[in-house]
């Protein structure tokens, strides 16, 4: 049906319109019909505006309009005049559109769900009908705040001086731990392109060709198991830098980070960014990604508590293990079933249990008090520098896993006890810093790269390379903001022999490194520059610009957390004859209801 083009936004209609004539092309979000007057809301992407039609002085629209339901298309014409009744939770609250035209341009099926903010639909119903959940005000204006993200992020670096080079999406397979997505050759039969998880060799590449600086918004796949946090499909933002430091890329993206919360946030982000080393927060938050907006610390008692009867304590202490314990501050007013909960979250991370001390103004309330000398228990205190209202949480085991589970109970306190709930607008920016290299896993009786293999070692470090790897501390950094990692980067390799080395530490054999990095190896020989970079989650930033904590909420068209596509129902069966062209053939076929 024809219809009449659109002169102004809904949403951009405000009282200095007053007795001016516009005309209007949008969804019904809501009709309401008051015998008198007929209510429209009618909604485009700039917002909502409320239209009047009047049955007394326009029967004839009166009547034509009985049949509007919600999400039908219009087009109306009118006035805009002050609202008797305004509304001021919307831009548009001020002022209504009395309508002297309109027209039906399509009409809707009743939708599954309401198309409003707030609504508590099942996610698995939104995602299905993704089409109609992505009308919803509050997720478009996700992506909006996705679309200015971009737009930053090609100017800023722009005017940096970088170049925009697109690497290629089918790639040799060179896993780093994640499963490759794999794509079968048509025309060589038996062999396989790979997505890439990340362009890395391909930008360090770059760097050796003599680029200098690169950046890219790039595509990456990782067939990995997913969280609220991940997708098989992510978007990452790709630097790569020649001649430079780490110092060098940490200016880098502080500035991009300053931009974007000030244009988008209208936020000051004070730079530099602190710097702290993975042991550092380890060590004292339990989390290679700490949330610094509140304090709760962790402090080492194994040394106070080395001579208790505590069977626990002397326990893990004589298998060579730590006494770690978190100061829970302004906690010790949570009841027993409180702690009795938070206990339970510390199993699932591999805890037997947690001791606690509710810190008193005169005395303490604990369970294992009677365990404890009065000196003991002052030390504890002074050690932790607990105060009357604190509540003291004690993880016995190995180092890393002590400190593992009570970063993990750290943050469940803070939840528990209102801490981010009042600090949930404000914003900490850190970097983490020297990484282990390696990590040792006990199931393969080997060394992994903790980052990937094409990391410089610290020079410092480099004399453990063949005596101890554990020792050996990584070039690498995250950057972190309020718990979550937004990125992350590295000092890359630029010495072949090093590389060679890092290789032999990892149990790759000379044929493994030919068929899995030959060509970069060779690349290495020909002037590799010192360079490195950092690739940072487009998608993770966005969340946290938007305030969801769901990514799903940041991408267009998302997976479930099984990796489905509810909407098209991807990944599906594909023919006999296209299994045949490819040389596949399925050996165990599972059917896979997707609905």
């Amino acid at each position: 049906m024809s219809f009449i083009k659109k002169n102004k936004n809904c949403g951009e209609i405000r009282l200095r319109n007053t007795n001016e004539t516009f005309v209007l092309n949008g969804w019904v979000s809501s009709r309401r019909d008051l015998g008198g007057l007929v209510f429209i809301d009618l909604r485009d992407r700039s917002g909502i505006i409320q239209l009047v039609i009047e049955p007394e002085n326009r029967p004839d629209l009166y009547e034509k309009a009985k049949e509007i339901r919600s999400e039908f298309v219009l087009w109306v014409g009118g006035i805009i005049r002050e609202r008797s009744n305004p509304n001021k939770t919307i831009p548009t609250g001020l002022v209504e559109l009395l309508v002297s035209d309109f027209g039906i341009i399509n009409r809707s099926e009743l939708p599954p769900f309401d198309i409003a903010d707030g609504i508590d639909t099942n996610e698995e119903l939104r995602l299905k009908y993704r089409y109609l959940d992505l009308r919803r005000p509050e997720l478009q204006e996700k992506f909006i705040i996705r679309n200015k993200f971009y737009q930053i992020v090609h100017q800023y670096f722009y005017e940096n001086n970088f170049l925009e080079v697109e690497t290629p999406i089918l790639m040799k397979s060179t896993p780093e731990g994640a499963r490759d997505f794999l794509v079968p050759s048509r025309i060589h039969n038996g062999r396989f392109y790979a997505l890439p998880q990340s362009p890395q060799l391909f930008k360090q590449i770059l760097m050796i060709s003599g680029f200098e600086r690169y950046m890219q918004i790039v595509k990456c796949f990782r067939d990995e198991d997913l969280r609220s946090d991940r997708q098989p499909e992510f978007t990452q933002i790709d630097v790569e830098m020649s001649f430079i430091d780490q110092e060098d890329i940490f200016k880098l993206i502080e500035g991009l980070m300053q931009k974007t919360w000030k244009e988008i946030l209208n936020i000051d982000i004070i730079a530099p960014f602190r710097r702290m080393t993975w042991e550092e927060a380890m060590t004292k938050y339990g989390s290679d990604k700490p949330d610094l907006r509140y304090c709760m610390e962790i402090s080492d008692i194994t040394s106070i508590v080395k001579n208790s009867e505590f069977k626990v304590f002397k326990d893990a202490i004589e298998e060579n293990g730590r006494i770690e314990v978190l100061n829970a501050e302004g906690c010790g007013s949570f009841s027993r079933k409180q702690i009795d909960n938070i206990t339970d979250l510390a199993k699932k991370y591999g805890a037997k249990g947690l001791a606690w001390i509710k810190v008193q103004e005169k005395d303490v309330n604990s369970p294992i008090a009677k365990f404890l000398t009065d000196d003991e228990i002052k030390y504890i205190i002074d050690k932790c520098a607990a105060k009357p209202g604190d509540l003291l949480l004690i993880s016995s085991d190995k180092k890393y896993k002590a400190l593992n589970i009570l970063g993990a109970v750290r943050i469940e306190c803070a939840k528990q006890s209102g801490i981010l709930a009042k600090i949930k607008n404000q914003y900490s920016f850190h970097w983490v810093t020297d990484f282990p290299l390696f990590e040792w896993d006990e199931e393969t009786n080997r060394f992994y790269a903790m980052h990937h293999p094409f990391t410089s070692p610290l020079e410092e470090d480099f004399k453990y390379l063949d005596t101890d790897p554990g020792k050996v501390r990584a070039k690498a950094y995250d950057l972190v903001v309020n718990g979550a990692e937004l990125g992350g980067g590295s000092i890359r390799i630029h010495d072949n022999n090093i590389q060679q080395k890092m290789f032999d530490k990892l149990g790759l054999s000379a044929i493994e490194i030919e068929e899995k990095f030959g060509f970069f190896i060779k690349a290495l020989k020909y002037g590799a520059p010192p360079h490195g970079g950092v690739a940072l989650g487009l998608d993770r930033i966005v969340m946290t610009l938007s305030g969801t904590d769901n990514i799903r909420d940041v991408i267009a068209f998302p997976k479930t957390t099984s990796g489905l596509s509810l909407m098209d129902g991807s990944p599906s069966n594909v023919s006999n004859e296209q299994l045949k062209e490819l040389a596949i053939k399925i050996i165990d076929e599972v059917n896979v209801n997707i609905t």
